[in-house]
């Protein structure tokens, strides 16, 4: 009831966002299902394709842990522990609130399939797509609900994981993930290039290339600030300079992602060109990955507000002494200029890659 409380007083810009996590959370589940129905019809190569639909869950998760870092409610603040809101409380109420977001995008999804089916009548649309979600086959409901809970259970523990109270982590830099994810996306070129276009192990390669682009992320964004305010700065190169080396343990991890997500529709396009399209969720694998690159891209924008919302004292005394907001404006479109310049020739040559690896 107090997640629910606090939810129902947030700001418009805190429910947009977790209606943001339920619509993803409907997307996905909607995948879901529909690789549930491909099963009862057609058995042979369903757990490739429950393999590819796990790929929208990951990032449904993962915009999901964002939100829930944005959230005023799961913030620490003054005098809460004395109503006994402590940290464990607030991660608690975090959980919570993903796995009612969650849970709402879940069940939307299993009225717009079964009405889409044609078991739901009285409304538009009724039947629209019977023959593309296999109507004519049964549909285990129980096993739906089963395969729909995958999303509110992994979504909150994920917060949970991402919210806990830990102690402050000192000495490490942000490059030092750069070797790990470099030797990862290694190991994904390599097992993409074990399995081919239309292997098995072909989501897993692109698992391992993303979990290695966000590992090196961090490195990625503090290399970048470095490269901003380098050769002789003046004040405003230094100031973009600096906020983003800053943002980059926070900023890099989903930017890692979202060049991975790009790496992903480069290879895709090459491998139309070049062999046909790659269709492993069948009419659906268009709407999958622009399910994948939209939470993405939502997720940068939101840990991009988190940094904000934490630069808000800066930003505020650097107004008081007289820093035109201007300067402040131009500083951001440097970072965002700087980051772009890196990461879409980063993108291509990962898309180059993957793309030798599999067509060899």
């Amino acid at each position: 009831m107090l997640a629910l409380r606090l939810a129902r007083g947030s700001r418009p810009a805190v429910q947009l966002r977790r209606l943001l996590v339920a619509a993803a959370s409907a997307g996905t589940g909607f995948l879901l299902l529909y690789v549930l129905a491909e099963a009862m019809d057609r058995p042979a190569g369903s757990l490739l394709r429950l393999l590819w639909a796990l790929v929208p869950l990951a990032a449904t998760v993962q915009l999901a842990v964002a939100v829930a870092r944005t959230d005023p409610a799961t913030r620490p603040r003054e005098g809460l522990d004395a109503v006994g809101l402590g940290p464990v409380r607030l991660t608690l109420v975090g959980a919570v609130s993903t796995a009612v977001a969650c849970t709402l995008g879940s069940l939307l999804a299993l009225a717009a399939f079964l009405h889409l089916r044609g078991d739901l009548a009285g409304l538009p649309f009724d039947g629209a797509g019977a023959r593309m979600l296999h109507a004519d086959q049964p549909f285990p409901v129980a096993a739906a609900l089963t395969l729909l809970t995958l999303i509110p259970l992994t979504a909150s523990a994920a917060t949970a994981l991402a919210l806990r109270p830990r102690p402050p982590m000192t000495g490490l830099s942000p490059q030092a993930g750069v070797p790990w994810g470099v030797a990862l996306a290694a190991c994904g070129l390599t097992v993409e290039a074990y399995a081919g276009p239309r292997g098995a192990a072909l989501p897993a390669g692109w698992v391992l290339i993303a979990a290695g682009l966000a590992l090196a992320g961090p490195g990625l964004a503090y290399a970048c600030g470095t490269l901003v305010q380098s050769a002789r700065p003046g004040a405003l190169r230094l100031l973009a300079g600096r906020a983003l080396q800053e943002e980059a343990p926070r900023l890099g991890r989903p930017l890692g992602v979202l060049c991975a997500v790009g790496a992903a529709a480069l290879t895709a396009v090459a491998l139309r060109d070049q062999g046909g399209p790659l269709t492993p969720l069948g009419p659906l694998t268009g709407p999958a990955g622009a399910l994948v690159a939209l939470c993405a891209a939502a997720t940068l924008l939101t840990s991009a507000a988190e940094s904000r919302r934490s630069r808000s004292a800066a930003r505020a005394a650097l107004l008081d002494l007289g820093t035109p907001g201007t300067v402040l404006r131009t500083a951001v479109t440097l970072r965002a200029g700087a980051l772009i310049a890196v990461c879409l020739p980063l993108s291509w040559g990962v898309a180059q890659l993957t793309s030798m690896a599999l067509t060899r």
